[in-house]
């Protein structure tokens, strides 16, 4: 497949004999895993059709079409599920973004600075970090406040970053952390 792919969800290994897996799923509803149409692996070669059995920690027990027994479920173990990214539904509300479309976006200071290029957004629970890859690196919260402006369609977005918040600057070779001759 040529269109980009969003991941939807990663399955952690079998449950029971019968061919069932658990999901992680990074979708709002964990039910809603196989609500897109069929899933891909990240390449888009090879196609799975699921159907939700249940709830699991975290998200979702899966039946997966072809898939018998619990050594083939096994062997799935590790494998990100994802859909094409016009698989998913339009947003209705302007400041929502998939997380794959801010990915790869140009960061910028309020001067339009290039600070870097939207490498990851993650979440750990206190809500959306967007990781900042450039001269230096940033880990910064998704929020109005540090970042004002999405322009997707520009492929842009401004950040004011926190005060407490310092870049860290990449080291070449890590000679950074050897100690000068004479120390």
């Amino acid at each position: 497949m040529t269109e980009p792919m969003v991941r939807l969800g990663t399955i952690v290994g079998p449950h029971g004999i019968r061919g069932a897996v658990r999901v992680k799923t990074y979708t709002e509803d964990p039910m809603n895993i196989a609500a897109y149409g069929p899933v891909y692996d990240r390449a888009g070669r090879r196609r799975l059709d699921l159907r939700v059995l249940g709830p699991a920690k975290a998200g979702a027990l899966v039946a997966i079409a072809g898939v018998a027994d619990r050594d083939a479920a096994e062997a799935l173990r590790g494998l990100d599920l994802h859909v094409p990214r016009t698989a998913l539904p339009a947003l209705a509300d302007a400041d929502e973004f998939y997380n794959a479309d801010l990915i790869g976006l140009l960061a910028e200071d309020p001067d339009g600075q290039p600070l870097g290029r939207v490498t990851d957004v993650q979440d750990f629970g206190a809500g959306p970090l967007l990781e900042i890859r450039g001269a230096a690196d940033l880990l910064l919260p998704f929020t109005r406040d540090t970042v004002p402006v999405v322009d997707l369609a520009g492929g842009r977005l401004q950040v004011v970053p926190p005060t407490e918040v310092s870049p860290e600057p990449h080291e070449a070779d890590g000679a950074g952390d050897r100690p000068e001759a004479g120390e």
